[in-house]
């Protein structure tokens, strides 16, 4: 009896004007790093329904024929852009025009048609509904944030958290007019790191900055009132120092802690965190000495060399670790914020430097975050990777077998005691 032939995977491109089309007979093709291969079933999953599809301007697709020849397109490529709790897998194959613009701050994904529906180069990382687009930018928004403004009248962070809600649907600062869950508070308009792929602070000559930097300092009688407000009212409460729209928190320690402080003489209730780059420890310190709960840190590589060179910062890899040390000590939960890229994290160097680090620093979770950035150019500044990737789903897999305490997803959860 003759075999079933395989349903072939399908290569898309998009006219100029966005709109998207399947090349039949073409199959598809992904990234990973700067190389090109064939998607193949076992790196795919149904595109999810939140996704969206951009196409990607002067990148023309690329696709295989059946003979095996690599075609370049004449449209061009398309990329999903994955919701919260997917991890690509894949980025679009494409063919840089020689005066390409750099592209926005998104993480593209590699797309195809397979089985005549939309398929995309991801694994699912965690389920948390509390993250469903669908909780989000409700109709009755604008009604709840009159009202918290009515309860708060003459806090600043207030004004500012309902322009990140309503401008850009940032959703830790939607929550505090929902009254659930966790929200941010930002505190700091200055960093101590210039990442690559800041997304509240970039060069006048890149691409444009997703959402705008908050331009004050809270106090921590601002910080507090609204910390007390938030964790009293919220089921799961949960307040966050370190947001997209802020420089790293930890350089306004003297304000943060106080703020906790003030908060913890008033409420027992809910959790305080801190999402930061730890590089500054005597700020570190001083937060988890106030009261803090959990800390996330931000971080892409284990090695010191391909460190630097995305976060360009005042401080080393070695102040990140001794924060983490430190928080680890004085029983914080601690999670990486792990910034992702297909064929960067996953080369084989990378694993095991990794492994290193959680040995010597027992992290309960690992946060897997696409990297929002243009793959051309992140490779243009990073040290160039020589050792072989060994794949998404085998980078993850090793670290959770080696290390069956860490708990790999893409959320912040709620931690019980």
């Amino acid at each position: 009896m003759a075999r079933n032939k395989r349903e072939p995977i399908i290569a898309l491109y998009a006219a100029e004007n966005g709109e998207i089309f399947d090349a039949p007979g073409i199959l598809a093709m992904g990234r990973e790093g700067d190389e090109l291969r064939l998607l193949t079933p076992e790196d795919l999953i149904p595109l999810p329904e939140s996704a969206d599809l951009m196409f990607l301007p002067d990148r023309q697709a690329v696709g295989m024929s059946q003979e095996g020849e690599v075609l370049t397109l004449t449209g061009n490529a398309v990329s999903a852009i994955l919701p919260a709790g997917y991890t690509r897998t894949m980025m679009p194959a494409f063919q840089l025009d020689e005066d390409a613009s750099r592209l926005p701050l998104y993480g593209y994904t590699a797309v195809c048609v397979y089985k005549d529906q939309l398929y995309g180069a991801a694994i699912y990382t965690d389920e948390n509904h509390k993250w469903d687009p669908e909780h989000y930018n409700t109709k009755n928004l604008k009604r709840l944030v009159k009202q918290v403004k009515k309860d708060l009248p003459d806090n600043p962070l207030i004004d500012h958290l309902a322009n990140c809600s309503l401008e850009w649907h940032c959703c830790t600062a939607e929550n505090i007019f929902y009254r659930r869950w966790e929200c941010g508070i930002p505190t700091s308009p200055v960093c101590n790191a210039n990442c690559f792929g800041c997304i509240s602070l970039q060069p006048a000559e890149c691409c444009p900055s997703p959402q705008s930097r908050i331009k004050f300092r809270p106090t921590a009688e601002q910080i507090a009132e609204l910390g007390i407000y938030h964790l009293e009212n919220a089921p799961e409460g949960i307040i966050s120092f370190g947001q997209g729209c802020e420089g790293e928190p930890s350089l306004a320690a003297v304000n943060i802690s106080a703020g906790i402080k003030l908060i913890r003489e008033r409420t027992s209730k809910g959790q305080i965190n801190i999402n930061t780059n730890a590089g500054y420890t005597e700020g570190i310190k001083q937060i988890v000495d106030a009261g803090l709960d959990t800390m996330r840190v931000s971080i892409i590589s284990a090695i010191p060399e391909s460190y630097d060179a995305y976060y360009r910062s005042n401080y080393k890899l070695d102040n990140v670790k001794e924060s983490i040390r430190y928080a680890l000590d004085h029983g914080i939960y601690v999670s990486l914020n792990m910034l992702y890229f297909p064929g960067f994290n996953d080369r084989e160097d990378e694993l095991a430097a990794w492994k290193e680090f959680f040995r010597e620093l027992p992290v309960q979770m690992i946060q897997v975050r696409n990297l929002n950035i243009d793959p051309d150019a992140f490779l243009d500044i990073m040290p160039e990777q020589k050792t072989p990737f060994v794949g998404t789903r085998k980078f993850l897999s090793e670290l959770k077998r080696e290390f069956p305490q860490l708990v790999i997803g893409s959320f912040s959860h709620y931690v019980e005691g």
